[in-house]
Formats: C-alpha cells, sequence, structure tokens
C-alpha cells in the first residue's frame, strides 16, 4: 500500500479546558473515501477542524503528503490542498453564486483553469448555473449544499473535507448529492474525508470508517465489513435484534463506553 495522503497521528485536541478528542488516530490513502461515524458530541467536526486548521492540538501530529500541519493556519492548509466544506455551509450570503464560488479559487492565479473548473462545478450542479447571479442567501438549503461543495472544489483540493453534507436536506436531495460526492472522487481522483451522521449512506458511499465515541475511536474497518456487524446495525443503522445476540451487542457498547 502507498504511502497515506494523510495521516493522523494520536491527536488530542481541546475547547478551552474541555478536550474533545483524544489520542484519535486515522489514515486516508490518496483517492479514498474514509467516512468518520458517531453521535452528536462525540468528536467528529472537532476532527475535521484540527486536520483543517480551524483548531490546534495539544498533542498529535497531522501529517498531509509527509509533512506535519498539525500547527500551520487555515490559508496554507488550504494552499496544500486541503479544502474544508464545514456543517451549516458558512455561505456568504449577500454575494452572488458565482461570487461565492470564486471566493474558493482565491489563492489561484491560473485564470484559465479556473474558469474550466467553475464550468466543471456548474456540470455536477446545473442548479447552480441558473442561479449564479442570484443571492447566495435566498438558496434553499440543498443548493446551499451544492455551493459549499462546489466552492471547495474551486480550490483545486487534493483532500475534501465534507462534514454533515446531508444536514437538514430532504432523502431525495441526500441521494443526489452523495451521488455527486461519488462521481467527484471517482472522476476528479479527490480523497474525501467524510463526517456524518447518517451511517448508512455513509458507510455505502465511502470504502473505510472509524467510530468515533466520547472523543475516542472504537472501531475501525472496511465499509463493507462494518456494514456486517450487528453493533453497527443496531447503534448507527437502527436494526435491532433480540435474543442472546442483542445481548452480546449490549455488552459490546457497555465497553466501548
Amino acid at each position: 500500500m502507498s504511502d497515506p495522503l494523510l495521516r493522523v497521528d494520536a491527536i488530542e485536541t481541546f475547547y478551552g479546558p474541555i478536550q474533545a478528542i483524544r489520542g484519535v488516530s486515522l489514515e486516508v490513502q490518496p483517492g479514498q473515501i474514509v467516512t468518520v461515524l458517531g453521535a452528536n458530541g462525540a468528536g467528529k467536526t472537532t476532527v475535521l477542524r484540527t486536520v483543517s486548521g480551524v483548531l490546534d492540538p495539544e498533542r498529535g501530529q497531522v501529517i498531509f503528503q509527509g509533512r506535519d500541519i498539525a500547527h500551520l493556519p487555515p490559508d496554507q492548509v488550504v494552499r496544500m490542498g486541503i479544502c474544508h466544506v464545514p456543517e451549516g455551509r458558512e455561505t456568504f450570503p449577500f454575494l452572488t453564486v458565482r461570487e461565492n464560488l470564486m471566493m474558493g479559487a482565491y489563492t489561484r492565479r491560473d485564470s484559465a483553469a479556473v474558469a474550466t473548473d467553475l464550468e466543471l462545478c456548474f456540470n455536477y450542479f446545473p442548479r447552480l448555473r441558473e442561479r449564479q447571479n442570484q443571492r447566495a442567501g435566498l438558496l434553499s438549503g440543498g443548493e446551499q449544499q451544492m455551493m459549499a461543495i462546489s466552492r471547495a472544489l474551486m480550490g483545486k483540493p487534493k483532500l475534501l473535507l465534507l462534514d454533515e453534507p446531508s444536514l437538514g436536506l430532504s432523502p431525495l436531495l441526500v441521494q443526489q448529492i452523495f451521488g455527486i460526492i461519488r462521481r467527484i472522487n471517482k472522476e476528479q481522483g479527490v480523497a474525501i474525508l467524510l463526517v456524518e451522521q447518517n451511517a448508512h449512506i455513509a458507510l455505502k458511499t465511502a470504502d473505510y470508517g472509524y467510530v468515533l465515541e466520547v472523543g475516542r475511536i472504537v472501531a475501525q474497518d472496511t465499509c463493507a465489513s462494518l456494514l456486517q456487524r450487528d453493533d453497527i446495525k443496531e447503534f448507527y443503522l437502527g436494526q435491532k435484534e433480540s435474543g442472546v445476540r442483542g445481548q452480546r451487542r449490549w455488552k459490546r457498547k457497555r465497553l466501548w463506553n
């Protein structure tokens, strides 16, 4: 196996005196989709914020393409090829859709390639082409998510960080968004680190998965294997069973906690 594009090594990150993640380690290989699952408050968003430079870890390393980037400012992290689509999208509501997308390319000087990538985004999300001169604050939630992903693509990422892309969207829109995420990965070769509460679609989309509970990694495996695990089925996919197997899963849950 090749060297990982991203290696997170035993990071510990705090919000003031509160420790949010505790010795988290994970890897993303080039061209791979990796998902991090967990309940609210497990520390998933903190992992992405630490990778993108929004937060500095107290301990541990964030190695991207062989370089420790753990304490670099976010703009330098973007220039290295990591683009972050945060939870809640964080659009510029008074700018047009087109202006929002061009904000994603602010680090670039290759104007011809920027124009090509803008057209690529419009091809992935035709609705944005129709709305390109409309203020972003007037878009629907689904359209804003399309725009947020496209804005990150305009940065020409090698690694795309996606935080809850299904949040607040209808089931139909979730399927559409994740279909485009798979296309971006396959067609552009962009590696993706995906945080998502919709465990079913995350495990169907990603290649490898980590389960995070109370700031710690408690399980990891290929997504195909995680989908077959009884504890994952019950606690993340809502597929409950009774009897001896259910009791075994309850024991595992207690061990995780």
